[in-house]
């Protein structure tokens, strides 16, 4: 593993106890630019987990709670007439920050998840007719719960294309459990993390990993992935080409976090249950019987040529 990356996934330890790997998604996708979507249940560190990483790269941190009600300036900020000056002044809103958390974002109305959509994906707030540019450095994590129905707006398709990752973070096992109980007990351990990236050399990070190879046949490897969901039976929305270029990004971060100095044919086979599972949608007979996303992209890599 890359020696910066390993500073900050055991500094993240001191405080998330889980599993490395959801870490390391977290990092990736930080790497490469994007932005990571968590579905699970409540109450499993997803607050914890944003908020240390926030605090290990010395980046500012903000988290908005999703609620029905919820306007878009209540995220993106508003103006506010001033007597004084007979001017407007602009009161910034939290997506002003370098790590958003977006909790439970499916409970929020589809304008307010737009008006959230246009800063992940142009890194600009446009209010009254004016753009602000986000900071240099704007990454999301947000989080939705699987088990809840009622009240929920669930994401249309064009927003969770938006996202480079989708993942699970799962229950502890239960020597995790405990020692969370052990950490957690008294005061908030991650008021006591101190930054081990500095933001140049996170920057610095972004720019490396964007140079990392990948040899042409592995890019069109990539692609005949992504292609082969356009066509397969059990599918009616495949990955469009925005999921093959997430998914070669995303390969790259992994190999830079590995400390690779190329992308191999696993890093694509292993990335593309990260990227591409939620940008699928299935047949009504194929979700009635009981088929995932996942295993139709399992049956897909099997049967695609893997280049040598």
């Amino acid at each position: 593993m890359n020696t910066k990356i390993k500073e900050i996934v055991d500094n993240i330890a001191k405080v998330f106890i889980g599993s490395d790997d959801t870490v390391e998604s977290c990092i990736a996708g930080l790497i490469a630019r994007g932005h990571i979507l968590i579905e699970d249940v409540p109450g499993i560190g997803k607050t914890v987990l944003a908020k240390s990483l926030a605090k290990s790269i010395d980046a500012s941190f903000s988290r908005i709670q999703f609620t029905p009600d919820m306007l878009p300036s209540d995220i993106t900020g508003s103006s506010v007439f001033n007597q004084k000056t007979g001017d407007f002044d602009f009161f910034e809103g939290p997506v002003f920050t370098n790590i958003l958390l977006a909790d439970e974002i499916n409970r929020t109305t589809p304008r307010t998840q737009s008006a959230l959509l246009e800063c992940m994906e142009e890194r600009q707030v446009s209010i009254e007719g004016e753009t602000r540019p986000l900071e240099g450095l704007f990454f999301v994590i947000a989080t939705q719960n699987p088990v809840e129905l009622q009240g929920v707006y669930p994401l249309p398709e064009a927003q969770l294309d938006r996202f480079l990752m989708q993942i699970q973070i799962g229950y502890p096992k239960t020597d995790d459990e405990v020692k969370i109980i052990d950490t957690h007990s008294g005061h908030n351990p991650a008021d006591d993390l101190n930054p081990v990236l500095t933001m140049e050399q996170l920057f610095e990070m972004q720019m490396e990993a964007e140079k990392i190879h990948i040899d042409e046949d592995l890019k069109k490897y990539a692609v005949r992935i992504a292609d082969a969901t356009r066509s397969d039976a059990s599918i009616i929305l495949g990955a469009s080409p925005r999921a093959s270029l997430a998914l070669i990004r995303a390969a790259r971060a992994f190999a830079y976090i590995r400390g690779a100095e190329y992308v191999t044919p696993q890093n694509i086979k292993d990335t593309a249950f990260r990227v591409l599972p939620h940008r699928l949608v299935l047949t009504p007979q194929a979700r009635l019987s009981g088929t995932t996303p996942q295993n139709v992209l399992e049956r897909i890599v099997e049967n695609v040529e893997v280049p040598e």
